[in-house]
């Protein structure tokens, strides 16, 4: 069962009722933790046990389950600019119930992979986020809470930031946005502020890459060529690579060429056309990231 209200892609939200039987004052049953946009592992991940005495339907018909009297975990969290995703991972039929930083109730049943279900929170607020993982039927069962910024396993059909089956797919929205450019394009370089990392290995998409991205691209750039060369790097204090699609359908990837532990990809006669970029993390995870376009020689 899926239910879902204007505006919200993969759960029902709405304002909390008068009494709601579960109690977000309690001490949760699984424990806490304080993350921040860009937090690492991603996904943060907790195994606990779904279910509980409460039929959460008989507070709120937009909500689905069984749920424990007291939160099963609790996430304070620092926002930036990724979207915020929890999701179950269970044998059984599970639900979520999250009550946001803004007082609001999000409930969801299915979304995610098969019967199990996932909130996403597309522009994140910083606050303390309170999270019941409740069951179909009268069970408990064991469950997986899982925290993300990155990965999406649900039916989303938006901007995507999920692992896509393990698969990149340059049809999905860019995380940090596009530009577009023609040669002799100022101010060059021209700069983006990116997350880099994710959970697909690029050395699925072509041999030789290496590096961990995401299944969207990090950014597009439609770019006009002139005479000069095109140059796509990296700055980063951690290991990164790079991995670009060119308007032909081409792949370019790159570990250390920019030095450093840093990536570039050199195109010295680019095509006019649409370049998707990755940038990857060399050992997994995420990492704060400069992305850097320049036709500097």
């Amino acid at each position: 069962m899926r239910w879902i209200l204007a505006g919200v892609a993969t759960a029902a939200f709405f304002a909390a009722p008068a009494a709601m039987a579960q109690d977000y004052t309690l001490t949760p049953n699984y424990g806490q933790v304080s993350l921040r946009a860009g937090f690492t592992p991603d996904p943060h991940s907790v195994s606990m046990t779904a279910g509980g005495s409460i039929d959460i339907s008989r507070s709120s018909a937009e909500c689905r389950g069984r749920i424990s009297n007291a939160p099963d975990y609790q996430v304070t969290y620092e926002a930036g600019s990724m979207p915020l995703i929890f999701r179950v991972d269970s044998g059984v039929d599970t639900t979520l119930v999250i009550n946001g930083p803004d007082a609001r109730w999000a409930c969801d049943d299915d979304s995610g992979d098969g019967t199990n279900p996932e909130v996403r929170y597309d522009s994140p607020r910083s606050g303390r986020y309170d999270i019941w993982v409740g069951t179909y039927g009268d069970r408990t069962a064991p469950a997986v809470l899982s925290v993300s910024e990155l990965s999406s396993g649900g039916s989303y059909n938006g901007d995507d930031y999920g692992a896509n089956n393990g698969r990149i797919d340059y049809g999905l929205t860019a995380y940090f946005g596009e530009v577009y450019l023609s040669a002799g394009f100022t101010p060059d370089p021209h700069r983006v502020s990116i997350t880099a990392g994710g959970s697909i290995n690029t050395s699925t998409v072509a041999d030789g890459c290496q590096g961990q991205v995401s299944a969207a691209p990090d950014y597009q750039i439609t770019y006009t060529a002139g005479s000069l060369p095109l140059s796509i790097r990296t700055e980063s204090s951690t290991d990164t690579t790079l991995l670009v699609s060119g308007p032909g359908g081409e792949w370019y990837c790159d570990d250390d060429s920019a030095g450093d532990r840093n990536a570039e990809v050199r195109l010295s006669k680019p095509a006019s056309g649409v370049y998707d970029i990755w940038v990857g993390t060399y050992g997994g995870g995420t990492a704060s990231a400069q992305l850097i376009v320049t036709e500097r020689r």
